[in-house]
């Protein structure tokens, strides 16, 4: 299912996204240093910038399978963000808006003054929080079964949040559910998980939490958007802002770590946005289904114009009295 956009440009001659046409180049990690911290991350590609940000526990490696395909178009930048994958973990700041600085930061190094910004699960509240910031460096706008649009949110994140919680994690990150197979999937289906691959990828980065600094940095990641009512942060009084720019929504219709309504209800929110549905997804569609997700994505920017946006019509949006 699928809800285009308003204000789409002509749609390019068809083409296969996925094809043997051309040798596809592997994005490796490069490193680099800003305010004094190791920033990992994969770059492939030349054209327009597309930026992906990733979720909690995971690093750009969830974008593996899409990003040889997408650089055939653009210049791709998947960072890790700090605190995750091959990135430093220091002590710091680990709220949205430090995450975002980030992004503009590594993007300004690698010489993009704008790019189009894609963000999965927390990487969605990123994105939305570097739209907000940064509204002149934004060109569109594309939040992958995205948090920080409604309260709800898996268990399993919320009793994160408890207190001790970061004295129980490396006692469960000990147990290696990532190797347990079977033994991991009753677990955390009973905590509601229910996709395969939500399943293996949330054991996968609780693996990681056995690293001390990785731990500390998820709680106060988690904790910063999170708490055990639920989400902390909700977008959602700020979405009429999003009338500026090309906007579109992926949602998982089986993700069961953030529900697919808030995706139903924000679209309803934005006018003109798109909202893409994966009917064989979890909460991972670009692991899910990786050829739709390039597919959707590639035509998502092709058949919309960039957004500009000068202090002016910024100024209208805030007070349109």
């Amino acid at each position: 299912m699928s809800t285009a956009s308003a204000a789409r440009r002509p749609k390019a001659a068809a083409r296969p996204a996925v094809g043997p046409r051309r040798e596809l180049e592997q994005p490796h990690v490069r490193r680099l240093t800003l305010h004094g911290h190791r920033i990992a991350y994969r770059q492939a590609g030349s054209g327009p910038a597309l930026v992906l940000i990733h979720g909690i526990t995971s690093s750009s490696a969830t974008w593996q399978r899409v990003m040889p395909y997408l650089a055939r178009h653009f210049t791709v930048i998947a960072p890790d963000l700090a605190g995750h994958g091959d990135s430093d973990k220091p002590r710091g700041d680990y709220s949205l808006g430090a995450h975002a600085s980030s992004i503009r930061d590594l993007m300004l190094v690698l010489g993009h003054e704008r790019a189009s910004i894609v963000g999965h699960s927390l990487g969605g509240g990123i994105a939305m929080q570097f739209a907000y910031q940064f509204p002149e460096r934004c060109e569109r706008l594309a939040l992958v079964d995205t948090g920080g649009l409604g309260r709800d949110v898996n268990v399993l994140l919320r009793a994160a949040t408890l207190p001790g919680a970061e004295f129980v994690l490396p006692l469960l990150a000990a147990t290696r559910l990532l190797d347990a197979g079977r033994l991991a999937g009753r677990l955390l289906g009973a905590l509601g998980l229910r996709a395969r691959t939500d399943i293996e990828e949330i054991a996968r980065g609780h693996a990681t939490l056995a690293d001390a600094e990785a731990r500390a940095a998820f709680v106060h990641t988690l904790r910063a958007v999170v708490e055990p009512g639920g989400q902390r942060i909700d977008a959602s009084n700020r979405l009429y802002l999003s009338a500026h720019i090309p906007f579109l929504l992926i949602w998982g219709e089986h993700d069961s770590v953030i529900p697919v309504e808030h995706g139903h209800a924000t679209h309803e929110r934005v006018p003109g946005s798109r909202l893409e549905l994966f009917a064989g997804s979890g909460h991972f569609p670009q692991l899910d289904e990786p050829h739709r997700f390039i597919d959707v994505l590639i035509d998502f920017v092709e058949s919309t114009e960039p957004a500009t946006l000068d202090a002016e019509r910024w100024r209208e949006l805030l007070d349109p009295h």
